[in-house]
């Protein structure tokens, strides 16, 4: 039985809620068309495992879209993994056997061997013209590069042969560069207002889907009862590449394209063209991984007023050592797997300082011209980057694809007389290539919007008003694109533990701090989860006992 005063103060309570949600309910103003002539319901959501990692995966994607500048997307993209992905690692270095097809599948390329693209004839008529008029210079820096000039640096014999190689065509292409640009520029303004890069920093990093899952990820989703249906689900894989170009060419002003300037009708179904389809891990062909941040540099760093490139000189010294690891005679392959490679990674690193990534498409196509040589012997592609959408599903569901144009391996002399340093049998096709690589001029775009998806404020980090954040954001940027060793080891199984503590519980007493012992997988961990840095209570802005006692983070947030 309740006693009689509290049955009162119940009863004064409940009559002053009624009372108050009375009077809260007719102070409200009376909604109007509160009734539509047609339902409207919600999505709905199917709620199957794949469908939920699906739209997870969408709601990231846009996230990175609406980040305000380069720096943040770029960052954002490491955010998942404190440790950094583990990719696979192509280079210029190394070319395995048989990686033409992977290199078309990773990068949805469509290869047109044998040939330039129509436009270049109309070049190669002008170039016939300029090289009358520059033939003698162009003898001149061949035969004292080649024949005539004693480099120094070659005396050391601890030298391989790949580095005698390098050392000598680098030498060759800036005197070549050199004597070009000074002979082009009276005709040609565009190669005035050229920003040259040696031995430049091209990396990119991508999302490659539809190929199989590596057998550690298969395992581990057999060893549990309801992942056991998706073991066999395509995995993404992780493609970083990192090359060194002997010489770079940018201008303020992209390349118009090749074909196809309606990035709609790019639909390799509808134009009857096959892209290879590599379902095989990229190990099996010999490129091995490295756990490492995702990094994507085209030479420069975001705000360069030349951000667009003209022609990238590659190196092809890997030919020197080819014969050691591979028995088939392949080169030809190799170095067009090698140019779709660089060339796209090369585009790709400018569409991302244009504000897209590997998850947001392109609103309109990016081109450049790519040299492979030797000094000698040299190749000449044309690649136009049409979309950057290979992961997940893509690969399937995507109608675009990317072009490029190769064309054989050419000579550009026969031989050099060591007596007197005469060049012979001088190819006039490989300049007439070079001539018109150089007199391609790029266009500056009309009513074309080069960065719908960045900020127009805050393009990149350097524009950002707010101090602290803008040194955070640069700080924390930097420091992932410069790829150093952490000061702490990453987190390891080791062996004797494996041993004596997961295969046989020997050690029950021990106290269990190791991650795997307190059931946690630190390779989940996030950027962004770490111990905030402490302020020291005598350089507190407000008095040692006031707060935040620590500092604030800015990592990439969408910012309305």
């Amino acid at each position: 039985m309740l006693s009689q005063t509290f049955r009162h103060g119940l009863r004064a309570v409940l009559q002053r809620h009624h009372g108050a949600r009375t009077l809260s309910a007719r102070s409200l103003p009376q909604q109007q068309d509160e009734y539509t002539a047609e339902p409207a319901y919600p999505p709905i959501q199917e709620l199957s495992f794949r469908a939920k990692k699906a739209r997870e995966a969408a709601q990231w994607h846009e996230k990175i879209r609406q980040l305000s500048s380069v720096e943040e997307k770029l960052l954002e993209i490491n955010m998942p993994k404190y440790y950094g992905y583990k990719a696979h690692m192509i280079s210029d270095g190394k070319v395995p056997y048989n990686a033409l097809p992977l290199a078309q599948y990773a990068t949805r390329t469509h290869f047109m061997e044998g040939q330039l693209p129509e436009g270049y004839g109309k070049l190669e008529t002008d170039a016939k013209v300029l090289l009358e008029a520059m033939r003698g210079e162009l003898e001149d820096v061949l035969e004292f590069e080649l024949g005539g000039y004693s480099h120094p640096e070659l005396s050391d014999e601890s030298l391989t042969a790949q580095q005698r190689e390098e050392l000598l065509t680098s030498s060759l292409l800036r005197a070549l560069n050199r004597v070009l640009v000074n002979g082009l520029s009276g005709q040609h303004s565009h190669l005035a207002e050229l920003e040259q890069d040696f031995d430049p920093r091209h990396e990119a990093f991508w999302f490659v889907g539809g190929m199989p899952p590596p057998s550690l990820v298969r395992k581990i989703k057999e060893g549990v009862e309801w992942q056991k249906p998706y073991a066999d689900d395509p995995f993404d894989r992780k493609f970083q590449y990192v090359g060194q170009p002997y010489l770079a060419l940018r201008h303020k002003h992209p390349l118009g394209p090749v074909a196809g300037d309606d990035l709609a009708t790019l639909d390799y179904r509808k134009d009857n063209v096959e892209i290879p389809v590599f379902k095989y891990d990229p190990i099996s062909l010999g490129y091995h991984t490295e756990q490492r941040y995702a990094t994507t540099i085209p030479g420069f760093w975001p705000g360069d007023q030349h951000e667009f490139g003209l022609v990238s000189f590659q190196r092809r010294s890997h030919a020197q050592i080819r014969h050691t690891y591979c028995a088939v005679d392949d080169l030809q392959e190799a170095l067009h797997a090698q140019a779709i490679f660089s060339s796209y990674a090369w585009l790709f690193g400018q569409a991302c300082y244009q504000g897209f990534s590997t998850f947001n498409d392109l609103t309109y196509p990016l081109t450049t011209q790519t040299i492979t040589t030797d000094g000698k012997n040299w190749s000449f592609y044309v690649y136009q980057l049409n979309t950057t959408l290979v992961h997940s599903d893509q690969p399937e569901q995507n109608p675009r694809y990317n072009r490029c144009w190769g064309t054989q391996e050419l000579q550009l002399y026969d031989h050099i007389d060591e007596a007197t340093g005469k060049i012979h049998g001088l190819n006039d096709q490989v300049l007439l290539h070079l001539l018109s690589f150089y007199a391609n001029a790029p266009k500056s775009p009309q009513s074309v919007d080069l960065k719908p998806y960045l900020c127009k404020t805050e393009t990149r980090v350097a524009n950002i008003i707010d101090e602290k954040r803008r040194i955070f954001m640069e700080q924390n940027y930097k420091y992932r694109v410069s790829n150093r060793p952490r000061h702490r080891p990453d987190p390891e199984l080791y062996l004797w533990e494996k041993i004596y503590k997961v295969d046989n519980n020997t050690r029950p007493m021990e106290p269990k701090r190791r991650p795997f012992e307190l059931h946690q997988n630190m390779y989940r961990r996030r950027l962004d989860e770490h111990a905030p840095k402490y302020i020291p209570r005598q350089v507190r802005p407000d008095g040692p006992k006031s707060k935040p006692r620590f500092e604030a983070t800015y990592y990439p947030s969408v910012r309305r």
